[in-house]
């Protein structure tokens, strides 16, 4: 009986573990910084509507999720023959606000003050993150960008998958939803990978990204 019931447990612990592998996010390539890519002279600058563009975040712990969004401060991208050429974003971490809680709600602004802290962004002291473009290629038909991704100071190479729609004077760039591990670039509060005695009370180490980016050609 008792290894029938061990079975059954086994069982059910599989099937949540394929599950939650299904839903999550391909995490991001990462890899050492990179050189910038150099747009050629005939490229076509496209500057990015920050008012217009948006990443969307969300990150996870045993009992649920939590997501909302961040501004796009400023940034550039560098277009050829409609193909990237280079490019760079500042990312607001100040804008950054929680969706799944009502802004009225004593938890939003409670979880809003605890993500702008030293655990995890600490925004009083770098209040940008940053986003500079090395490169792109093509794999499995879909196009990779490859960029130096800094937060907090720390700064590595990620590459994630994106499409870019380009009209006569508006380009969207859009990426598939990706994650990152916030460990790589110091964010480590209640991470399971690095604290070992958290038993159920640790919260994920990856961070879904995705990003929506609207320029107007200069």
């Amino acid at each position: 009986m008792k290894k029938n019931i061990a079975s059954i447990f086994t069982l059910v612990a599989l099937v949540i573990t394929s599950v939650s592998c299904k839903d999550k996010a391909k995490e991001a390539s990462t890899s050492d910084v990179k050189e910038a890519a150099t747009a050629k002279s005939v490229s076509q600058k496209y500057i990015a509507d920050a008012a217009a563009s948006i990443i969307e975040w969300k990150g996870f712990k045993p009992t649920g999720s939590h997501n909302g969004t961040i501004n796009i401060e400023s940034g550039v991208l560098s277009i050829n023959d409609n193909a990237i050429e280079g490019g760079s974003f500042l990312i607001n971490m100040n804008s950054i606000v929680v969706t799944d809680i009502p802004a009225e709600d004593e938890g939003n602004g409670k979880l809003l003050g605890h993500l702008k802290n030293p655990d995890f962004f600490d925004t009083a002291n770098h209040a940008s993150a940053a986003f500079e473009i090395t490169g792109t290629t093509v794999n499995e038909g879909k196009t990779m960008l490859s960029g130096n991704l800094s937060i907090k100071g720390i700064k590595h190479n990620i590459s994630f998958p994106v499409s870019v729609t380009n009209g006569e004077n508006r380009l969207t760039l859009s990426s598939e939803a990706f994650s990152i591990d916030r460990t790589k670039w110091g964010i480590k509060y209640k991470s399971k990978s690095t604290f070992g005695d958290l038993g159920d009370k640790f919260i994920n180490d990856d961070i879904e990204l995705k990003i929506n980016i609207v320029a107007k050609k200069s």
